[in-house]
């Protein structure tokens, strides 16, 4: 059977393109040269590893995770069930952590750090700044830590536990968190990709907030005067934490927009 009669079967439980993309990955070819030998027969082998993979795809467990690695920041991300899979609009927080912090030494946190995605953008970036990546997940710190060997050699100091709880008294120019914000009750944990991934990376409980209220109140403690808090949340929540990070003190506090025109990032400074 030649490529083109596989994907096609496969093409009936599952999309196109993650077919092509499987395929070509259980042939360790790219996926242009899959295309370009469509008549080509397919070994075996191949075949084999392929349905195997389509019938995973098929029952919901996303790409990323059938191959081992996803692309973000332009970057070759290992991930595993342990961490959420790196989406393009978390790539709008490394944007925002670096337009307004210049190239100058700083310290920056990445809370929550999963992959190590973020923290490991930022440190390639901005080779001056202290970077640190913490996380509660034994197992997450593990796959940020072989990223950030293999991506920045061990330039970040990775540490183990919840939110600001293993900061200490320490203070930073920027902080940085993707958190989990997703309501409880919303029917999206349980569709496509997401019911493989960490159910407590993606919701804290309840209406979704509780972690970021979280950051938002222990913030202070850990920004020097002039500081930066930066989060990712949901496309409704941006009114609420503009709301909250007003009311706790913070100052030129902005919402912005991904490329799908919801707020997905809102940021505020710690006044001097």
């Amino acid at each position: 059977m030649h490529s083109e009669q596989l994907l096609s079967q496969a093409e009936r439980r599952i999309a196109r393109r993650d077919a092509e993309i499987l395929l070509a990955a259980a042939w360790q070819r790219s996926r242009a040269a899959l295309l370009a030998r469509a008549k080509e027969p397919v070994p075996g082998d191949v075949a084999a590893r392929f349905n195997a993979a389509c019938a995973r795809r098929a029952a919901g467990e996303p790409v990323a995770y059938l191959l081992g690695r996803r692309e973000f920041w332009s970057l070759d991300f290992e991930v595993t069930p342990a961490v959420l899979v790196p989406r393009p609009e978390t790539e709008l927080l490394v944007e925002r952590v670096l337009q307004r912090l210049d190239a100058a030494p700083a310290r920056v946190a990445d809370l929550g750090t999963g992959s190590g995605a973020i923290a490991i953008s930022l440190a390639l970036e901005r080779p001056a700044w202290s970077v640190l990546g913490s996380d509660r997940s034994g197992d997450a710190l593990a796959v940020a830590r072989r990223n950030g060997a293999r991506l920045v050699a061990d330039r970040i100091e990775w540490l183990a536990g919840d939110w600001y709880a293993p900061l200490g008294a320490r203070r930073f120019e920027a902080i940085v968190s993707n958190p989990p914000y997703i309501a409880a009750d919303d029917p999206a944990l349980g569709g496509d990709g997401l019911a493989h991934e960490p159910h407590e990376a993606l919701t804290p409980g309840g209406d979704g907030m509780s972690a970021l209220a979280t950051l938002i109140n222990g913030a202070p403690g850990h920004l020097v005067p002039g500081g930066w808090l930066f989060l990712e949340h949901g496309a409704t929540q941006g009114a609420a934490l503009r709301d909250a990070l007003v009311a706790r003190g913070f100052t030129h506090v902005t919402s912005h927009r991904d490329l799908a025109g919801h707020e997905r990032v809102t940021e505020g400074c710690w006044p001097r």
